[in-house]
């Protein structure tokens, strides 16, 4: 029975417990004499100058749940080196001794013939042993074995085993290698990157045309693709090219016959001078891994080995070449198989993989690829977006801005200092290629997005499916607005305090647009609470330039990141719905809190008056339909809040103001009074900045009456046109009746 175990090396046997002194080993023991299912064998001990540095318990363990006679080759009674170092930020390690101990997942990194190692947690150390108690390391042991037993260890849906352990050596691939590969214009170069603090570097994998001269601090990769290996047993990294190819033998796959064949191709016929040959080489496998045998590969393993000899003298060890007045040539008959090869040191390397969208979506947790869009506005709130949006590989944009760099930009752009001077879209362009690789493209447009005789802007916004308006301005969405053919489009700001965003999305139908959301919410900011300081201008200006378009607000980037962070999961939210909304975050920079605002969107009316369209939504009507229902039996009225915009011939009715308290009405009759109105027009006017003022005046007709309206009200509404004439506007009368609303336009010609 004894010869069916291994012997641990360079241990001396403890005859009696109390000669253990690593405290960890001293409690484990304690442990496994309380616990029925182990039994201690023997103990252990490795000492250097008489200072203990590991101490071993070898037991044995019965475990109940192990099925008997299973596939696995998990026995009942297993012996067992628990290995106790004395460092004790180390993990214990548990060694099976028996000697025909199933190669198995989730055992450590191993040396052949050696006791297998078992790897009882998949977090690190430091998280193993913030929680670790001898208890629950031996019901771990147990509950390993049996889950071996079982083939249940490794579930289906976790991803096979890599073939290697990690290591720190890197080589980082393009996102698109595979299509690189198949390009014969093409061919790869590799270059390594500075050297870090433990020794460990990163190689980059670069393309290069094929009649490029080679750089020389780059190398090119012998690639060689092997048979497919099955995943289980992690191997311990080889030191030499003869133990990597022991390793792959072991795996049923041969490593001398490829790296013949891929070095020969290195050499024509006319052979390649010794003086061509690059300082290091790097081999690549690319290694298909499956579950089972005969399986079909659920992936490919890739692993990269870095040798310190060019490609050519590598080529001539293997015997793939030779070497003849300083040139190397194909040796096509290897006459004399060399060996020599098999000590050639090599050095492992992890292969990693630059990001394509579909990654970034995976490791940002998004399942959505988004839109095909148009982003309007590259400033501080739109680069930081597109920068959010382009590391989650969310959408493909086009962005539309005029601008460019100014120094003062810097304080809260995605720019750095030499981009100064170059246009905002060039630059987020740049910063996206800088970050994806080319695995997503930004298209800038240097225009004017409210200009739409650009056939260049149109285009854009009619062959997309989402518009983002990031311009904070009021041109753009106002007139896209009256575009049918436009994509759906989703307005968002922050506030000039810097202390709220706001975010207007259409729905998918555009049935209520841009203009109709914007005087919701304006009527929202106006009659709620939170509306009272909402869009306060506290925060200061300054001049940045000369002119008076040189004025810049003062805000600290750290608010923009976090407004653009909230509105560009939001955006994502909004976009999957084909709903309307308005929603508004307000934060309280003292203490970081947030209160959301949801305004729920109504359908927009439109009504022809003269030369302007009167737009009016149905939460504005039904404000008008309840203050006349509250007035009857007698007639009521009060002022229209909203505004004119020249730009898109429109006249917009943002709410409405009861009758002031010194107004008569009558069943017949209605005359407005004054008392408290100017305050109250001045106070929306002022929670709007500016924007919402008087536009004219509304009044009801009593029960059973139309909104037709009388001699009187045309009399009225020519002393309003008189009065709104002095402003060189036009004055608007609304009538509301029955069941019925009228509108009235008046102007002095």
């Amino acid at each position: 029975m004894a010869g069916a175990f291994h012997e641990l090396e360079n241990v001396n046997e403890v005859a009696d417990n109390a000669n253990l002194t690593i405290p960890r080993a001293r409690t484990l023991l304690d442990a496994v004499m309380r616990q029925r299912d182990f039994a201690v064998v023997q103990l252990l001990q490795h000492s250097t100058d008489g200072k203990p540095l590991l101490e071993c318990l070898v037991v044995e363990v019965e475990c109940d749940g192990v099925p008997p006679k299973n596939g696995y080759g998990i026995n009942y009674r297993e012996r067992l080196a628990l290995c106790v170092p004395a460092d004790s930020r180390q993990l214990i390690e548990v060694l099976a001794l028996r000697k025909d101990f199933p190669v198995m997942m989730h055992q450590n990194q191993g040396i052949p013939g050696a006791p297998a190692s078992l790897c009882l947690y998949f977090e690190p150390a430091a998280t193993v042993t913030r929680t670790w108690t001898p208890q629950s390391f031996l019901r771990r042991i147990q509950w390993w074995l049996e889950k071996s037993a079982e083939g249940a260890l490794h579930p289906a849906d976790q991803p096979v085993e890599h073939l290697f352990f990690a290591t720190k050596y890197e080589l980082v691939l393009p996102w698109n290698f595979s299509e690189l590969r198949a390009n014969p214009a093409l061919r790869f170069a590799i270059a390594r990157g500075a050297e870090r603090a433990d020794g460990g570097f990163t190689c980059f994998m670069k393309t290069t045309a094929q009649d490029a001269a080679q750089h020389a601090v780059t190398a090119a990769p012998v690639e060689l693709q092997l048979a497919p290996v099955v995943h289980g047993f992690v191997e311990r990294d080889p030191q030499t090219l003869g133990q990597l190819a022991d390793i792959l033998a072991r795996r049923g796959t041969e490593l001398v016959p490829a790296l013949h064949g891929a070095l020969q191709q290195r050499v024509g016929d006319a052979g390649v001078h010794a003086t061509a040959d690059d300082k290091f080489t790097v081999i690549l496998l690319h290694i298909p891994v499956s579950r089972t045998e005969g399986a079909n590969p659920v992936g490919i393993s890739h692993r990269a080995f870095i040798v310190l000899t060019g490609a050519l003298e590598l080529g001539a060890a293997v015997g793939a070449l030779m070497l003849h007045e300083k040139c190397y040539y194909r040796d096509m008959l290897n006459s004399a198989p060399a060996t020599v090869w098999r000590e050639q040191s090599i050095y492992p390397m992890d292969v990693l993989s630059l990001n394509d969208s579909a990654a970034a979506r995976r490791q940002s947790g998004i399942a959505d690829a988004g839109p095909n869009g148009v982003l309007i506005g590259a400033g501080s709130l739109g680069s930081a977006m597109l920068n959010l949006w382009g590391r989650s590989g969310w959408g493909r944009w086009t962005v539309i801005d005029k601008d460019h760099i100014k120094p003062h930009n810097l304080s809260r752009h995605t720019a750095y200092a030499h981009h100064i001077g170059q246009y905002k879209t060039a630059v987020v362009a740049d910063l996206h290629a800088a970050t994806v690789h080319g695995a997503t493209v930004i298209t800038p447009l240097c225009a004017d997005a409210s200009d739409f005789t650009q056939e260049a802007v149109v285009s854009a916004l009619t062959s997309s499916n989402l518009v983002v308006d990031a311009s904070t301005t009021l041109e753009y969405p106002r007139a896209a607005s009256a575009v049918d053919a436009f994509a759906r489009h989703i307005s968002i700001s922050i506030t000039p305090s810097g202390n709220a965003a706001v975010l207007m999305a259409e729905d998918a139908g555009r049935a209520i647009r841009l203009r109709s959301l914007e005087a919701q919410y304006y009527r929202a900011v106006i009659q709620n609470d939170w509306g009272a300081e909402h869009l306060a201008g506290n925060a200061r200006s300054f001049w940045s330039g000369a002119s008076c378009r040189d004025i810049s607000m003062v805000m600290s980037y750290s608010r923009v990141l976090g407004h653009a962070s909230t509105l560009a999961e939001q955006i994502q939210v909004a976009s999957a719905s084909d709903a309307s909304s308005i929603c508004v975050w307000q934060r309280d920079p003292a203490r970081g809190s947030v209160e959301v605002h949801d305004v729920r969107p109504t359908a927009e009316r439109r009504m022809q008056l003269g030369e302007f369209d009167l737009f009016i939504d149905v939460g504005a009507e039904a404000q008008l339909r309840d203050l006349r229902a509250n007035g009857l039996p007698n007639e009521t009225g009060g002022v229209l809040l909203g505004y004119y915009d020249f730009n898109v011939k429109a006249v917009v009715v943002v709410t409405c103001l009861p009758a002031p308290p010194d107004s008569t009405a009558s069943q017949g009759a209605f005359k407005r009074g004054i008392a408290g109105l100017t305050d109250a027009v001045n106070e929306a006017s002022r929670r709007t900045a500016g924007i919402v003022d008087y536009i004219g005046e509304w009044h009801s007709h009593p029960r059973g009456h139309t909104a037709s309206p009388s001699r009187d009200d045309f009399v009225q509404l020519v002393h309003l046109a008189l009065g709104m004439s002095d402003d060189g506007l036009p004055a608007v009368q609304l009538i509301v009746g029955e069941s019925d609303m009228q509108v009235l336009q008046g102007t002095v010609c």
